[in-house]
């Protein structure tokens, strides 16, 4: 698995099971603009943590809904890597995740629940050179060079 990110010295970071996708539109994709209460500004995948219970696509599915209010379904995998950060309550965490495909299939806005979250379609370049972490960053290249 591919480890993005540099830990802190003397920082223990938790392991993170997490779930991402990238969902095409017109040459676009679909990210997320996230302005936590917190502070931060940034552009993230849509997707995030496995909850207790659930898999990988169940949770690719329920946070795809979550913060951006479309409902997918899950496609072909196109890579797995590790990313060390701080959330923004500032605990260390590694996700570990995989990042697929994802096709949507309709818009519910009931679904979405993050109000710090908005939807944005921005071409996959932009999106390389935006993204918060470079494992989503990387997973991007690695899909725009598949197709």
């Amino acid at each position: 698995m591919q480890q993005f990110g540099e830990p802190r010295s003397g920082v223990t970071y938790r392991p993170r099971p997490a779930a991402f996708g990238i969902a095409e539109q017109d040459g676009r994709i679909a990210v997320v603009h996230v302005r936590p209460e917190e502070g931060g500004d940034w552009i993230d995948l849509p997707g995030g943590a496995i909850d207790p219970g659930e898999d990988e696509l169940q949770a690719l599915v329920r946070e795809f809904g979550e913060e951006t209010g479309l409902v997918v379904t899950p496609g072909r995998e196109i890579t797995r890597a590790a990313q060390y950060f701080e959330m923004t309550d500032g605990e260390a965490v590694n996700n570990q995740f995989g990042v697929r495909e994802v096709l949507v299939t309709a818009e519910q806005p009931g679904l979405k629940i993050e109000d710090d979250h908005d939807l944005i379609w921005i071409p996959p370049a932009e999106a390389i050179r935006r993204l918060r972490h470079d494992g989503h960053a990387w997973a991007v290249a690695m899909w725009w060079r598949a197709r």
